[in-house]
């Protein structure tokens, strides 16, 4: 049975039109933000200026892909993708080696595939096309317009990150500047429970920079790991839940943590659409370690250590290993010469 007792709290709630509201608000959020991340890893964003249309529209477009029939969603199945894109059927995803309750289309940035050669990466095979559902042209419409927005909104988050922590506002962009590793998934959770809710999809930490989460109003599942106890995190209307991915935690050498989290599915006759966006840099992009001042510094705990997890610095590699773990049915079909025996 799934433990689902949460701890009585809540997720902090930033503003993000504070950022505009002149240098003494700016700085006020910035302050915020730093600590909100390193607290709790996890915050609920509002203010943030993406249109309430578009925000409808995306969510609207996305029941309709999962109300599309079985063959037409099958037609985009990410088995036939050796970039791990498109459509996973419900339990075709592992989160540490058990069965995520889910339906999903995973979208990343659209490429043609790299040349490789045998020095190339292995994490290069990552990069290539989507697949596109033929039944629903608009979906590529709206993605796109989705991708531009939220890209705004996180390079904008990044940066004030970077000043908070006493860098330049800069200094992560040249991961961004080419080739951004972007992926966007549609996911809905079916309604599981015979007789307690299952998992949605299991306790974990997000392997880029950081995550933005659109959850279909009124549907709760989301909960947050803090302090060995679980922090329900329901959708609040009108706002992204936001959380640091493991390589802000490299690059804060432990001051910000990427924080576990996992998602409870909903009971039988309900259902739960979310879509994180996953801000991520090129592939071969090695995020930048930020001198913190002494008194951040003193707070920096170092980045965790988990043999059964490793956290690398170059995406590209924490990237890959998510993949292969997560879908091996993909990994076993086109990246056999990646995997051990005992994946």
């Amino acid at each position: 049975m799934t433990d689902t007792t949460v701890a009585p709290a809540t997720l902090p709630v930033l503003d993000f039109s504070r950022l505009a509201a002149g240098p003494a608000e700016a700085a006020a959020f910035r302050t915020e933000l730093r600590e909100a991340t390193h607290d709790y890893g996890f915050f609920y964003l509002v203010g943030h200026g993406v249109p309430e249309e578009l925000i409808d529209r995306v969510m609207t477009t996305s029941r309709r892909f999962f109300d599309l029939p079985e063959a037409d969603k099958l037609a985009i199945e990410n088995l036939n993708s050796p970039h791990f894109r498109g459509y996973t059927r419900v339990g075709g995803e592992l989160t540490q080696g058990r069965i995520d309750w889910r339906e999903q289309i995973d979208i990343g940035t659209e490429r043609e595939p790299v040349a490789l050669t045998d020095d190339s990466p292995a994490y290069l095979r990552l990069e290539g096309p989507n697949q596109w559902p033929d039944a629903l042209p608009e979906l590529r419409e709206v993605v796109a317009e989705w991708y531009a927005a939220l890209t705004r909104v996180s390079l904008e988050l990044l940066q004030a990150w970077a000043l908070s922590l006493g860098a330049d506002e800069h200094v992560f962009d040249a991961a961004f500047a080419e080739r951004p590793s972007t992926l966007i998934k549609i996911v809905r959770y079916p309604g599981k429970s015979d007789p307690e809710p299952k998992q949605g999809v299991g306790a974990h930490k997000d392997s880029g920079v950081l995550t933005l989460l659109l959850v279909e109003p009124g549907k709760g599942g989301l909960q947050v790991e803090k302090d060995g106890e679980w922090i329900d995190a329901p959708p609040i209307p009108g706002a992204f839940v936001v959380n640091i991915g493991e390589l802000l935690e490299v690059a804060t050498n432990g001051y910000l943590k990427a924080t576990v989290h996992r998602v409870i599915s909903p009971r039988i006759g309900d259902d739960r659409i979310s879509i994180p966006f996953f801000y991520s840099p090129a592939l071969d992009a090695t995020i930048p370690v930020l001198p913190l001042p002494a008194e951040l510094a003193a707070e920096a705990s170092g980045i965790t250590a988990d043999p059964d997890n490793p956290i690398f610095r170059t995406y590209g590699e924490n990237a890959l290993k998510s993949r292969l773990r997560a879908h091996p049915d993909v990994a076993a079909r086109h990246h056999a010469d990646l995997l051990t025996p005992a994946e």
